[in-house]
This record gives structure tokens, C-alpha cells and sequence, in this order.
């Protein structure tokens, strides 16, 4: 059945969000922030290795640079766009949202383990790649792996943050389930240049994620993300010319 994936992916989130909950639940403050502060590193290397692997190639046995000018172009027009719609500002409105409907108003974590969470479990190419497999061929099992790294992911973001965390069940679940729904679609128009590139892009604002969980905000990722539009943007126009 299509859409499976999604729908282990969401079951995983959901089951790792509550271990992570009953977690934070016998830990001191203490050890919550030497444990956001390692998530925090952790997020920092799982991006900077993916952002690597897209900047960097060995030709002839030579280190080679590329994607530079794709970057810096796909971060400047994105990161303006989404600073002028303010994609950060609806992003936390939807997390008060939520917390209200889920009875956390005292929950001061609710919000940023929410915004937090969803970012780095739906950007990256495994999200993409493995959702259009799902839709064009049934084939859920690269969501399926994923479902596992993100379980232990949010597990991890739940004892720190909290419930909040939990609730990026949802953005994965529109987001990949979306893309699974317009598979046909969508496959046409998303070569594998523009999937590697957009793992590239995506792992930079990973990277970003990183930074605002190990030493406070710096980043507001939210407003970073058009940054994956572009790029699928610059791709397409690159591929014509």
C-alpha cells in the first residue's frame, strides 16, 4: 500500500517522542541541558558530514570544491524570501497553537522542541527520495530506515524539550505523505542532481539547527528554508543552459 512509509515514519515519531517524554520525566535540569547541549553538537556534525559530502569530491585525486555559488545564491534569495513572509514567526504561531490545543500553556519548551524537531527530521534527502519511492513503486523500505534514526531522534529532542517534540509527527507526516501523494508527478522534475543538491543545501540548515540547540538561537532556520526552493530553482535553469 502507498503511503505506508509515512504512516511507519509518523508511528515512529510518535512511540520515540513518548520514550523521550518518560525520559525527561526522571531527569534532573541538570542533566536536560548537558543533554540538549549534545544534541545540540550531534545535529552540528550529522550536518557540516552531509554538507560536506555535497561541497566536495576527489577527481584524479584531487580535492575538489563545487556547489559553492549554488549554495551562496539558494541561502541569499531564500533566507530574504522567507525573511519578507516571516516563515519563522507562523511556524512558532502554529507551535502556540498546538500547546494550546494540547494543554501545555505553561510548557515554555513546547514551542522551540516543536520547531526544532520537524526541522531536522523533514530536511534532508531520505525525506524526498524515500517518499517518492513509496508513492511511484510501493517501496517504503528507505522510509522505513528512516522512521529508525528519526525515533531515536525525536527520543532524544522529547527528553530535553519535551512534548512539543512529539508533535513533528505532523509536518513529517503533510510533508512526506504529500510527496508520496504527487509522486508521479513530482519524479519528472526532481533529477538526481537536484535531490543531491538539495541534501546539500538541506544539511546546511541542519548544520544551522545544530548552532541554536548547542549555544542558544543564532539562526532562524524557518526564514532559511526557501534556501531548498531556489535550489531546485537554480538546478532547473542550470539544466536548460
Amino acid at each position: 500500500m502507498r503511503g505506508i512509509g509515512t504512516i511507519i515514519n509518523v508511528a515512529a515519531v510518535i512511540l520515540g517522542g513518548g520514550a523521550g517524554m518518560l525520559l525527561k520525566g526522571g531527569l534532573k535540569e541538570r542533566y536536560q541541558q548537558i543533554l540538549m547541549q549534545a544534541l545540540g553538537v550531534c545535529t552540528i556534525f550529522i550536518g557540516i558530514s552531509g554538507a560536506l559530502k555535497g561541497m566536495y569530491r576527489i577527481e584524479n585525486g584531487v580535492l575538489e570544491t563545487s556547489g559553492t555559488m549554488l549554495l551562496i545564491a539558494s541561502l541569499v534569495l531564500g533566507s530574504l524570501l522567507g525573511e519578507w513572509i516571516q516563515i519563522e514567526k507562523w511556524m512558532d504561531h502554529f507551535g502556540e497553537w498546538l500547546r494550546e490545543k494540547a494543554g501545555g500553556k505553561n510548557d515554555s519548551q513546547f514551542v522551540e522542541g516543536f520547531v526544532s524537531a520537524s526541522l531536522v527530521i523533514c530536511v534532508g534527502a531520505m525525506a524526498i527520495v524515500g517518499a517518492l519511492e513509496d508513492g511511484m513503486r510501493g517501496d517504503y523500505s528507505m522510509l522505513a530506515a528512516k522512521a529508525v534514526l528519526d525515533g531515536i531522534i525525536v527520543l532524544v529532542f522529547a527528553s530535553s524539550y519535551g512534548k512539543g517534540a512529539v508533535f513533528s509527527a505532523l509536518p513529517v507526516g503533510l510533508w512526506q505523505g504529500s510527496i508520496t501523494l504527487f509522486a508521479r508527478f513530482l519524479e519528472p522534475v526532481l533529477t538526481a542532481q537536484i535531490i543531491s543538491d538539495l541534501s546539500f543545501v538541506g544539511n546546511v540548515l541542519i548544520f544551522c539547527v545544530g548552532i541554536n540547540l548547542a549555544f542558544g538561537k543564532k539562526f532562524r532556520v524557518g526564514n532559511m528554508l526557501p534556501a531548498l526552493l531556489f535550489t531546485g530553482i537554480l538546478d532547473a535553469v542550470t539544466a536548460l543552459f
